[in-house]
């Protein structure tokens, strides 16, 4: 029995290692602009050069991992990318912005009397100043000539799959291709990015914390305005249906595969 712990003890240190080498690779930023401060972490490929164009990646976190510490919004994803087999396949930059604890990506009203917690998506808001900050950083970046402006591409979960059809919707020609894991949005504002990016929309179907139905929804409108949606629904999963998705063996093969049409 001493043995087994000693063994559990030493794999969890490993993990805990890997982890933190990994999340080391993601460099700590700040993106100011006038009085506003957006927290995020950026992750360059190997061997990077300014004389050469790479692909980004805008990665948006769930509500879970809001705050100010600069560190939670790598919980979820991040080793999908800083992973040496992946990072090595699929050479870019890689952005993890954090949103404040009592803000959120999309203009949502968000009702958490009961589950699954209930959405409202209003069409005419303006955006909230995390999201906004987020559009500006994207802008400054993609004017940089080590960014290959085809191939820039956005994802999220939950809070940040909601985060990831509303920065479509306010940005549509920016992005390539794009992936929203148990996220939900308007799905009016689906036509100005249907016929334009490129979709992966993923659910659990036991999810009891954001409603499988609302990506129903936004698949349905995107079909309707003209785009070609794939949309995986785990018959198994339930919130957490990220792990699902990043498990997918084609996901990054299919994301880093798109030029904006």
């Amino acid at each position: 029995m001493k043995h087994l712990k000693s063994v559990l003890v030493l794999v969890s240190v490993i993990c805990c290692s890997v982890t933190m080498a990994q999340n080391e690779l993601y460099e700590e930023e700040f993106y100011i602009l006038d009085s506003d401060t957006l927290q995020y972490r950026i992750m360059y490929p190997n061997n990077f050069s300014e004389d050469q164009k790479y692909p980004v990646v805008l990665f948006l976190h769930g509500a879970g991992e809001r705050g100010s510490d600069n560190k939670k919004q790598l919980t979820h994803g991040s080793k999908l990318f800083s992973d040496k087999t992946n990072r090595g396949a699929f050479p870019a930059i890689v952005i993890f912005p954090q949103c404040p604890k009592n803000s959120y990506w999309s203009n949502a009203e968000v009702d958490r009397s009961s589950f699954p917690i209930r959405l409202v998506f209003p069409k005419d808001k303006e955006a909230t100043k995390p999201m906004q900050l987020v559009v500006d950083l994207m802008k400054d970046l993609t004017s940089k000539p080590y960014v290959n402006t085809n191939k820039v591409y956005v994802g999220g979960l939950s809070m940040g799959g909601m985060g990831t059809f509303e920065i479509l919707s306010r940005q549509p020609d920016m992005f390539a291709h794009a992936f929203a894991i148990c996220g939900d949005g308007n799905a009016e504002l689906t036509k100005n990015y249907a016929d334009k990016v490129d979709m992966w929309i993923f659910h659990g179907a036991q999810d009891n914390v954001v409603n499988p139905k609302g990506s129903l929804k936004m698949v349905e409108a995107i079909l309707e305005n003209g785009g070609k949606p794939n949309f995986t629904l785990y018959s198994d999963a339930n919130h957490n249906s990220w792990d699902s998705a990043f498990a997918e063996p084609n996901l990054l093969t299919w994301l880093f595969s798109k030029s904006k049409k």
